[in-house]
């Protein structure tokens, strides 16, 4: 830039200026960047990824309302529907292998899949003047919790968000600190913006007026939230994003003929890995679950900075009478159907196309990206049960692209 400070509006001059800073051209400076002006600060370009759309994805799933006040899922339905899933990636063998694990499930019944809870949060410190203060505003905030939400309802500042409702909240006293968890639903919006300003709302404006104690610091996010950072409290408990559970029951014939292995050499497999896991102080217990996740996020707009956390997972497998029943857990899948990425017209688009796009859609979103984690699972685990893990190896040797 010849010593020129480096430009940071998104106006057309900018962009350019930015682009013949770098020398850009062909097919960075070819894309429209208009639609994407808002999205980021110092637009420059865009990355454009393939998207592969697989399936059928046959999934029985069900259908959640919360109940008021506390936010509790309540299920009033189940329905049956195929899916065709858009995945955005540019690893070779991904999609033929979620193909593949998609048929051995859709030739024996399809996939299950459930909602157990929602929940985001924001994990918020209070430094007091020592530990007997810290105590006391622990024990206020545990007893106004109905306060706290009826006041964020009624508050009439612009930026204090009306879908972020408070549900829950969690303290953690250790000495002059008082942690505090703000346990929120945030409707169909995955939800990070909107439950930190209620937070910060709290923080600056309800505990200062309120409080028995005044806190000498107020720290909006002190890292004991589960916010893009994997942690065992979530993995076990679930409560940043939606705990979904799917499983299906795979046939022998759909094993020996579609994933090309068996019962045993699956169930073999399962014993080493959990073990491997477990030996190397793994969360999550599991085989590739970030393949996945990630692909859909891409496509479909969502924070790919929650890939990590959104994948934490525990997959189960064990015998039963003709065949193999295998099961996800994913505590922690943080995605939304309105707002952020998902208002681009690609991710618009794709959405869509699976029936999730808009409000009203975000249980069954989550449940479609359960299923089809579970479906790369099976996939993957059964290439890698074969003796010595060789169809596997050929996947990568064959469709890994440039050697």
């Amino acid at each position: 830039m010849n010593g020129r400070r480096w430009p940071r509006k998104n106006d057309a001059e900018s962009i350019r200026a930015r682009q013949e800073a770098l020398g850009l051209d062909g097919p960075v400076t070819g894309i429209d960047l208009t639609p994407f002006a808002n999205a980021q600060e110092m637009l420059t370009g865009a990355a454009v990824i393939p998207v592969s759309v697989v399936g059928p994805l046959e999934l029985e799933l069900g259908e959640y309302e919360l109940e008021e006040p506390f936010g509790r899922l309540a299920e009033t339905a189940r329905t049956r529907d195929t899916v065709y899933v858009p995945l955005a990636h540019t690893e070779g063998g991904l999609s033929a292998s979620l193909y593949r694990g998609a048929r051995a499930a859709a030739e024996s019944g399809g996939f299950r899949t459930w909602v157990l809870k929602d929940r985001i949060t924001r994990a918020s410190c209070f430094v007091c003047r020592g530990t007997e203060d810290a105590v006391e505003l622990a024990r206020f905030l545990d007893a106004h919790v109905a306060e706290m939400r009826r006041w964020l309802e009624e508050r009439s500042e612009e930026w204090i968000s009306r879908y972020a409702k408070l549900r829950e909240v969690e303290t953690h006293v250790v000495g002059p600190m008082c942690h505090v968890m703000w346990a929120f639903t945030t409707g169909d919006a995955c939800g990070p913006n909107m439950m930190t300003r209620n937070a910060f709302a709290l923080n600056t404006l309800y505990v200062p007026e309120h409080a028995p104690v005044k806190p000498e610091r107020t720290i909006l996010e002190a890292n004991m939230g589960g916010d893009k950072k994997p942690s065992h409290r979530y993995f076990e408990r679930g409560g940043h994003g939606k705990t979904v559970l799917a499983e299906c029951t795979l046939s022998e014939d759909a094993v020996r003929r579609v994933l090309r292995t068996t019962v045993d050499d699956l169930l073999d497999l399962s014993f080493a890995g959990t073990h491997g896991a477990v030996a190397s102080g793994m969360q999550s217990v599991a085989f590739t679950p970030a393949s996945a996740i990630a692909a859909i996020f891409a496509a479909t707009g969502q924070d790919l900075g929650m890939v990590g956390t959104s994948s934490m997972a525990h997959g189960t497998g064990r015998r039963v009478e003709g065949g193999v029943n295998v099961g996800l857990r994913l505590p922690g899948l943080e995605v939304g159907t309105v707002g952020g990425g998902t208002t681009f017209p690609y991710a618009h688009a794709w959405l869509e196309s699976i029936g999730c796009s808009g409000p009203g859609k975000v249980y069954r979103f989550a449940q479609i990206v359960a299923a089809a984690t579970l479906a790369l699972e099976l996939s993957a685990s059964a290439a890698m049960a074969t003796a010595g893990s060789e169809n596997f190896f050929r996947a990568h040797h064959e469709r890994g692209g440039l050697r």
